[in-house]
């Protein structure tokens, strides 16, 4: 390989990396690591402006190319406008499809790999891996098997969307339908619209559901539009016992497809059958929608999943090291990781598995320095600067006490503690040294400081009203 060509594939290397990342934001975790990640970018024409993509099989590179073709091939001629055409196609010298033969029901299915056939008297467990029912006439479902309502942690700002969804699952007909979850991106709720395939598969083990996302809706409704096939779409569509869609805001805009899922809406309402929409906003905030949809999507239950409080990322946290029992996690880079990492569950979860990864090959242990040096993307994403000012107003507040008392020379307890608790959450919300701190609290001596943060420390351990203080004052400034 010339120095030229070196460059050039250097180049399409760091183009892949930041489209990748954006079509991860926009697919979602799952969906991206199954698919997109596996891409590897091949030859570049540039007198065609013809790109080559890899994958490593020929069923992802087919699957790849019905479902993201459009999208991968924008990406790129935005990111490189000398790109025209892009292609997909499989890695050369990587391994073909197993055969396929056609089961009983007339449905293809795979040849079993290694010798090991799946027990065909397990529905449940051929339904998730795509053979006991199809998406859409192709592939399998979707639905990931390890996002179950047992792995999903609950807290008081989800709990109303967890009992809603469980209820779609019952046996028992849910009082409501459809389903709507709104929250923000990576808040739980597709998770929660997995764990519902998967519960419902338990009580229905013969039942046929359909995981996609709007996005998905749409391509399968154009590509039925286009090879006239307008019948058989809405005949599989209305034949399932369960809808799932997730991320409708993307249907915004497109009269067509927003008409066809009316219809099905009505129709499988009619029909007793359930439906789960998700989105990252209210029905009533859905631009471009046309009304009589918005009518469909809000007239059963919308749950809304707030954002996750600390106690609750505790808890998340906690629940994932479960799974890495041998890995020694000290308290304190847990609550360092709940307090930091705020913004959503997702980021959350993938700081810990980073900081786990990076301590199992390198052979490290993990500790509050490590954390610290490698999550900086992830801190510096999610750390709201709290100043001690902040700090000092808002306890003034709680304890309803003047301001000039967290730097005044009174030695009353009223005025003391108030003033101590101060500086120890000025220890833990803030950089700043000791020395630092005490100067912010009329002058004090860095050893005021330390005795004042210690004090705390113990209090909260057998004082169940000052650990209440404490952890509302916490709410406060970090909300």
């Amino acid at each position: 390989m010339t120095t030229e060509e070196e460059r050039e594939a250097v180049n399409l290397a760091a183009d892949w990396a930041d489209i990748s990342q954006g079509l991860r934001k926009d697919l979602g975790h799952q969906a991206h690591s199954q698919w997109i990640k596996p891409i590897q970018p091949g030859n570049y024409c540039k007198e065609t402006g013809t790109l080559d993509l890899y994958l490593p099989t020929e069923f992802s590179a087919n699957w790849v190319n019905d479902r993201f073709a459009d999208r991968l091939s924008l990406a790129w001629k935005i990111a490189r406008p000398d790109v025209r055409h892009v292609r997909i196609l499989v890695q050369p010298g990587r391994r073909q499809l197993p055969e396929l033969r056609l089961g009983s029901s007339g449905r293809p299915s795979r040849a079993p790999a290694n010798d090991s056939a799946q027990s065909a008297g397990d529905p449940l467990s051929a339904a998730l891996s795509g053979e006991a029912f199809t998406a859409l006439g192709q592939g399998p479902a979707g639905i990931d098997a390890s996002q179950t309502f047992s792995s999903f942690v609950t807290g008081e700002s989800n709990v109303l969307a967890c009992n809603a969804a469980q209820r779609m699952a019952a046996t028992e007909t849910p009082q409501f339908s459809p389903l709507y979850l709104k929250a923000s991106t990576g808040q739980g709720k597709t998770h929660l619209l997995h764990a519902i395939g998967h519960a419902y598969l338990t009580n229905h083990p013969h039942a046929r559901i359909f995981y996609c996302s709007a996005e998905r809706f749409m391509v399968e409704f154009v590509q039925a539009l286009r090879q006239n096939q307008m019948i058989e779409f809405k005949a599989r569509l209305r034949g399932f016992d369960l809808l799932l869609v997730d991320d409708i805001q993307f249907i915004i805009g497109k009269a067509s497809a927003q008409e066809e899922l009316l219809y099905t809406i009505d129709a499988l309402l009619a029909e007793g059958k359930r439906l789960v929409f998700a989105a990252d906003r209210a029905p009533q905030a859905l631009d471009g929608v046309e009304p009589r949809l918005l009518s469909r999507l809000s007239m059963g239950l919308v749950a809304d999943i707030q954002p996750a409080d600390i106690e609750l990322r505790r808890a998340i946290l906690e629940n994932r090291l479960q799974r890495f029992a041998s890995i020694d996690v000290p308290t304190d880079v847990v609550e360092f990781l709940a307090r930091t990492i705020n913004r959503n569950v997702r980021e959350l979860v993938g700081g810990l598995n980073k900081l786990i990864a990076y301590a199992q090959l390198t052979g490290q242990q993990v500790s509050l320095q490590l954390a610290e040096e490698q999550l900086t993307d992830i801190l510096s994403a999610n750390r709201r600067r709290i100043t001690i000012d902040e700090i000092q107003r808002t306890v003034c507040q709680f304890y309803r006490i003047d301001r000039t008392e967290m730097s005044s020379k009174r030695r009353a307890r009223a005025v003391v503690r108030p003033r101590q608790v101060a500086m120890y959450l000025a220890k833990v919300l803030t950089p700043r040294s000791y020395p630092e701190i005490g100067r912010k609290f009329g002058g004090r001596d860095h050893s005021t400081v330390i005795h004042a943060v210690r004090l705390i420390e113990e209090l909260r351990t057998r004082d169940a009203d000052m650990d209440g203080d404490v952890r509302s004052l916490l709410r406060q400034l970090e909300s």
